[in-house]
């Protein structure tokens, strides 16, 4: 009798961000405002697409946010595979943040952007989400997504950059205060963790990946955005 092997029955999520949108590449913050993808966004997220159906997915998962919608389309396109929406997955909320750059941002909330920048947390500007508001509901959808796959199963989550960054360091067990250490996803970008049957724990096994770092893309050099 074969003894399973820990890789035998992983189950592995890909957490994607979305591509592009006209406010990333102008550092606007977004949250819950509903931005489409933009060209660049567009093929981001058609190249992340054609690598990811490599991994055989076998269930989607999107935020309803349309830059994540979207997104999740050219997977559909690429595997077959029809993405169960889920509001959970959603970006921090920022409240009155939304739509200012971050030169705005400073300028008009002096204190809340200090705070931002320092990540201590406090004070918010009025309306913005807490970090634990975030942390509760996506790592709820997550560990649904990983209950959802069979030993062996790959799913894929599209969602964003800031809540994913959450997500990953509360299912990794790391304290908040060790953010810093993590950079941010690029557009387009994913992670790689995986469950298996033999350990109670989640690994992060791979951060960041871009089609153009495996050689399945033209370089985006032109058109990539910061945020």
């Amino acid at each position: 009798m074969t003894t399973p092997t820990p890789e035998s029955t992983a189950r592995q999520l890909l957490l994607v961000r979305h591509g592009r949108t006209p406010w990333n590449a102008i550092e606007r913050a977004q949250g819950h405002t509903d931005v489409q993808l933009d060209e660049c966004g567009e093929e981001q997220s058609l190249a992340a697409a054609r690598v990811l159906a490599f991994y055989e997915p076998v269930r989607l998962w999107c935020s309803d946010l349309a830059r994540a919608r979207q997104t999740a389309s050219y997977i559909e396109t690429e595997t077959g595979l029809v993405a169960a929406v889920d509001p959970r997955l959603r970006e921090y909320d920022v409240g009155v943040r939304s739509g200012l750059t971050r030169l705005e941002f400073a300028e008009r909330f002096p204190e809340e952007y200090a705070a931002w920048r320092a990540g201590t947390g406090s004070p918010l500007v009025p309306g913005e989400e807490t970090t634990d508001s975030v942390r509760t509901r996506i790592t709820a959808a997550l560990d649904e997504c990983f209950e959802a796959l069979a030993p062996g199963e790959t799913g894929v989550v599209v969602a964003h950059g800031a809540a994913m960054k959450v997500g990953i360091l509360a299912l990794l067990g790391w304290d908040w205060s060790q953010a810093r250490g993590l950079r941010g996803m690029d557009n387009g970008a994913w992670a790689v963790l995986e469950r298996d049957a033999l350990h109670p724990w989640t690994r992060l096994t791979a951060y960041n990946l871009l089609p153009k770092r495996r050689g399945h893309q033209p370089d985006f050099a032109s058109c990539e955005g910061v945020g």
